[in-house]
């Protein structure tokens, strides 16, 4: 039997062929009997207005393995940006579940003992795209997916690499205030 996961966390951040295209997901992983569960519950039974909760599903009527909840960063406010949330990336999501599962990064036989609480920005931006590349979309979030589960599991990055690396990484946002581009 693996070791409890009581709680663990993620952030990573995957560049598209398209600045619209980029995912930055955070999660939450640890076991449904403990407080990543009753959060998981909590955020379920307590939807709001733009930011809806939902399961990450193959389609429906087929949820994956481990219970991931998909939390909107942004308000959602029209239908066409539902349909890709709630199409598209839902699916990549779900598909990057269960890649982690695969590649062991998830202990299969803790598949239906853990809980995901994925936290998922989708551009706005994506709405004013015409011919938008779903397939590239997809392959986007399913790769973030995956990656943001693979950091969470490993506690990744390290203690020992923020310290001695502190001073070596810069925040994109903060530089560019610096540079007086914001």
């Amino acid at each position: 039997m693996s070791e409890k996961i009581v709680l663990r966390t993620g952030e990573a951040l995957v560049e598209g062929p398209e600045d619209y295209m980029a995912a930055e997901p955070e999660v939450v992983i640890g076991e449904l009997d403990g407080p990543v569960g009753t959060a998981l519950a909590n955020l379920l039974g307590a939807q709001v207005k733009g930011h809806t909760k939902v399961f990450a599903i193959l389609n429906s009527d087929v949820q994956v393995r481990p219970a991931t909840l998909m939390v909107s960063k942004v308000t959602v406010k029209d239908g066409k940006y539902t349909n890709i949330l709630m199409g598209t990336v839902q699916a990549a999501i779900a598909h990057g579940v269960l890649d982690a599962v695969r590649s062991g990064d998830i202990p299969k036989e803790k598949a239906n003992d853990l809980g995901i609480i994925y936290s998922v920005w989708l551009d706005p931006a994506v709405t004013k795209v015409d011919d938008l590349d779903h397939k590239a979309l997809f392959d986007v979030h399913r790769e973030a997916t995956a990656k943001v589960i693979r950091k969470a599991m490993r506690n990744e990055p390290s203690i020992d690499w923020l310290l001695e690396n502190q001073d070596k990484v810069e925040h994109y946002f903060y530089q560019q205030g610096i540079e007086g581009n914001l």
